[in-house]
């Protein structure tokens, strides 16, 4: 198989940037066989193994959570095992992520128009507290500005002390290998 052919796997066990750590171990299955000229190479329930190489937990004001994640190993039904080096390539629509394809990095997806929500929300809210206060002393427009950036200020301060989202994949995700370099099988280990 040429560099650049893409195996689709489902993870075995679950990965997050909450719980993975750097160098756990990550246990996949082929989910589809793999032909080349017409004959199948690796086929469905092919096992691959793959390493965590790097976490990166979420954080608001460092950016969004990251994991990285190197395929190794592949063994066939038969036994026959082949190391190598693959990266991911894709993912099932159903995961909460993204793929960046020419690093295999996840990257879990931010709620960016929720924390703008979250900053004129507060902020409106102390404006309104803020115009009642003013009003009180005769001062409404003052009260209602005072108000308005005490209430954001504390908006903001809540989202960078909150838990940006973790990068999540579940047990059965779908995911995709891109090979990084040629994987061959000579005719006996594929019998």
């Amino acid at each position: 198989m040429k560099v650049g052919t893409r195996i689709p796997l489902y993870l075995l066990n679950s990965l997050s940037t909450r719980h993975s750590e750097t160098g756990d171990l990550v246990y996949l299955q082929t989910a589809f066989p793999v032909l080349v000229r017409g004959r199948i190479v690796i086929p469905v329930g092919s096992y691959v193994t793959g390493t965590v190489t790097e976490v990166k937990r979420p954080s608001r004001a460092k950016g969004p959570a990251e994991l990285y994640v190197r395929f190794e190993t592949l063994t066939l039904p038969n036994g026959v095992t082949r190391h190598f080096n693959a990266r991911m390539g894709g993912m099932d629509g159903t995961v909460d992520a993204k793929v960046d394809r020419a690093e295999g990095k996840v990257t879990a997806d931010g709620n960016h128009s929720g924390d703008a929500r979250t900053v004129a929300e507060t902020g409106g809210i102390g404006a309104s507290v803020g115009g009642i206060a003013g009003s009180g002393s005769n001062a409404p427009l003052t009260g209602l500005g005072i108000g308005a950036g005490v209430g954001a200020a504390a908006g903001l301060i809540g989202i960078l002390a909150s838990h940006a989202p973790d990068a999540v994949l579940p047990k059965g995700t779908t995911v995709e290998m891109v090979l990084d370099r040629p994987l061959n099988f000579t005719e006996i280990e594929l019998d």
